[in-house]
């Protein structure tokens, strides 16, 4: 895959409809009663990222106030979700060192990499920095993970929903019906090819946690250095 094609595309599907004002909200995403759980392998951009990433944050909330803005520990790229979030899934359904051990074996021969952080692209629901891989060990890595849950038995739902290949890390999603939507469009047509930096990712996490990975429902439950 081009990713740049792909995250060309993606934008100039949302920008027309973001000229039209169809923006897709979000009705889940302050509903107390969301049960939605699942299990993902993911990494964090570094703190340099991720300063930058809050400064265009920064910029754009002015505008639209009521949407929803990750904040700075819940900004992440997703590596493989394991189990795609879905009703009232708990961890008493698996066995989560299983999981663990698995990935510790799977993610042995791997090393870091580095991710360029550089430009925006969106979908009708939500706003997302594009990340582009300077290697492919991203791709080795994910397809040793698909490779040793297919052979495992375990519960997984790896590349049911769709099978990733980006890099990305989604920054806003819409929640409320815009009150300025052309100039929202017009805040991200001008941070469209902002520049965010270079994040080596040295260790991914496995985790326990909600649609949007927010620090308050997630639970750590394992970290895997890269050599």
């Amino acid at each position: 895959m081009n990713l740049q094609d792909h995250y060309t595309q993606l934008w100039e599907s949302a920008e027309a409809r973001f000229a039209a004002g169809d923006f897709a909200l979000d009705t889940h995403l302050d509903s107390p009663e969301d049960t939605r759980r699942g299990l993902t392998l993911l990494a964090r951009p570094s703190q340099a990222v991720v300063n930058e990433i809050q400064d265009l944050l920064q910029h754009l909330a002015p505008v639209e106030p009521d949407q929803y803005y990750y904040p700075p520990a819940d900004i992440h790229l997703t590596v493989l979700s394991i189990i795609s979030c879905y009703p009232n899934f708990t961890l008493d359904d698996v066995q989560p060192q299983a999981y663990i051990d698995l990935l510790e074996k799977a993610l042995k021969p791997h090393s870091k990499f580095n991710i360029l952080y550089a430009g925006l692209t969106a979908s009708p629901s939500c706003v997302l920095v594009q990340g582009f891989p300077k290697t492919d060990e991203l791709e080795q890595l994910r397809n040793s993970v698909r490779q040793a849950f297919r052979a495992s038995g375990l519960q997984e739902s790896i590349d049911q929903r769709y099978t990733i290949q980006t890099a990305h890390s989604t920054v806003v999603r819409f929640r409320k019906p815009l009150t300025q939507p052309a100039l929202f469009l017009q805040k991200l047509q001008e941070c469209r090819h902002r520049k965010f930096g270079t994040s080596t990712i040295h260790s991914l996490e496995l985790v326990y946690h909600d649609w949007y990975q927010r620090e308050s429902t997630t639970q750590m439950l394992a970290t895997f250095p890269l050599k």
